[in-house]
């Protein structure tokens, strides 16, 4: 049975910051790309980032950009969403996937419906 567990989600200051991890478990994924989204209250569900299969390659929404760092370690079956210098419009929950599509060496991965397995999520709370 295929698991997404994140962690690291919490409560911080603006400015601070929070790093997420997202470890797979019951099958490898080291062949698709892993991605983060997030949800904020009675909003719909939005692209944050993606990291491709090799990862070599990563994509970040535009609010994102600059502060917000994705990694995967295929190894652990784990990728991790670092978030630096974070706001309060971050807050949100915040959740893994993995990509249904082995060996994509496209460039579309913010399409929720890309997606095959999800995570439960974890809550992010950023503070002014």
């Amino acid at each position: 049975q295929v698991q997404l567990v994140e962690s690291g989600g919490g409560l911080v200051q603006a400015g601070g910051s929070l790093r997420l991890s997202c470890a797979a478990s019951g099958r490898t994924f080291s062949s698709y790309a892993m991605g983060w989204f997030r949800q904020a209250p009675g909003k719909e569900r939005e692209f944050v980032a993606a990291i491709d299969w090799t990862g070599r390659s990563t994509y970040y929404a535009d609010s994102v950009k600059g502060r917000f760092t994705i990694s995967r370690d295929n190894a652990a079956n784990t990728e991790y969403l670092q978030m630096n210098n974070l706001k309060s419009e971050d807050t949100a929950k915040y959740y893994c996937a993995v990509d249904g599509r082995p060996y994509y060496s496209g460039t579309y991965y913010s399409r929720a419906r890309d997606y095959y397995y999800w995570g439960q999520g974890t809550q992010v709370t950023v503070s002014s």
